[in-house]
């Protein structure tokens, strides 16, 4: 597969593809959940808390939607998704560079304590631990993490 990817802001009719991006990539990562249940909670969180309050850059490969990341005003990064298919690639890096970009005093987010695969790829791109917490919608307990230039 092709590594060549184009990022770019989100556009409002990205918003199908990002929702079945999300739906897809964490179904994978928690494959004991029915996250088809979740959507319509997840659309009403994207519109009005995401994409109103955030920056959000997209990655595409021939057309299709293959991941993204928000940041917001304050340097919380509550969302980076990259389609299973490119796990392991450079797309999560770039990604996240981009939010450094975008927020370069600093950046900060929450990621599940049982996420080893994501607290790893944290670590390998100069995140540092910064606390605990529990997720306030799904209980699970999470691991703080921040980004200093």
């Amino acid at each position: 597969m092709a590594a060549d990817f184009t990022l770019r802001p989100y556009r409002a009719e990205d918003e199908d593809a990002a929702i079945e991006l999300w739906r897809l990539t964490w179904q994978q990562a928690y494959p004991s959940i029915d996250f088809n249940a979740r959507v319509a909670w997840w659309r009403d969180r994207w519109r009005n808390e995401l994409v109103a309050n955030a920056q959000i850059i997209v990655a595409e490969q021939a057309d299709a939607l293959i991941g993204f990341v928000t940041i917001d005003a304050s340097g919380y990064l509550d969302q980076l998704l990259v389609s299973p298919d490119h796990w392991g690639s450079k797309l999560a890096t770039s990604l996240v560079d981009e939010a450094k970009r975008l927020s370069p005093n600093g950046v900060a987010l929450r990621v599940n304590k049982d996420n080893a695969r994501a607290i790893r790829f944290y670590e390998r791109n100069g995140f540092a631990h910064a606390g605990e917490d529990v997720n306030p919608t799904s209980g699970r307990p999470v691991l703080k993490m921040e980004w200093k230039a």
